[in-house]
């Protein structure tokens, strides 16, 4: 193991298939508190985060969204919701970008816990968001950015090297 940080980061990977074992509220609380720690723009943090763990919320949310359909497996999700308006500039501009940076903490989180998870897009689909939005009642100024189901993993899985130096330019293109 090269360093426990980057041997995480190396080694997550997208987990659609999870045993019918519970995700604890600790699990979930140390999973909220990463991606809390996220960076944000000036340190708005313009996130909020719905927490489901009822059966019959998460069988709704998997019947409606097109591609969260694991949530029948999962036994919980969070979703990631923006919150625009939280100040008068950096939330409008950058809520997607330090949304984005607390989604990535949580899937790091829940890997390192053992647990599997997987980020399903919601935002930009207005339909997606609409769906979301009624199921759980969130307010209209918030907008949910994905649902990233969480369970126990049911398989290691296939971790796979995505380092690609074609992508790398050094000092200019």
């Amino acid at each position: 193991m090269e360093n426990e940080a980057l041997d995480n980061i190396y080694t997550r990977r997208s987990v659609r298939s999870f045993t019918a074992e519970v995700v604890s509220r600790e699990d979930l609380t140390k999973i909220l508190r990463a991606g809390m720690a996220a960076p944000s723009a000036v340190n708005v943090q313009p996130w909020a985060f719905v927490v489901v763990t009822k059966r019959d919320v998460l069988d709704e949310l998997c019947l409606q969204l097109p591609y969260a359909k694991m949530l029948d497996q999962a036994t919980a999700a969070i979703v990631v919701c923006g919150v625009p308006d939280k100040d008068q500039r950096y939330s409008k501009n950058y809520w997607v970008m330090d949304c984005s940076a607390a989604t990535e903490n949580i899937l790091l989180a829940a890997h390192a816990l053992g647990l599997g998870a997987v980020w399903t897009a919601v935002h930009p689909e207005q339909d997606r968001v609409d769906i979301t939005r009624t199921i759980l009642n969130i307010p209209k100024n918030i907008i949910p950015l994905n649902v990233i189901p969480i369970g126990v993993p049911k398989n290691k899985g296939h971790i796979t090297d995505k380092f690609k130096k074609e992508n790398i330019h050094w000092e200019t293109w």
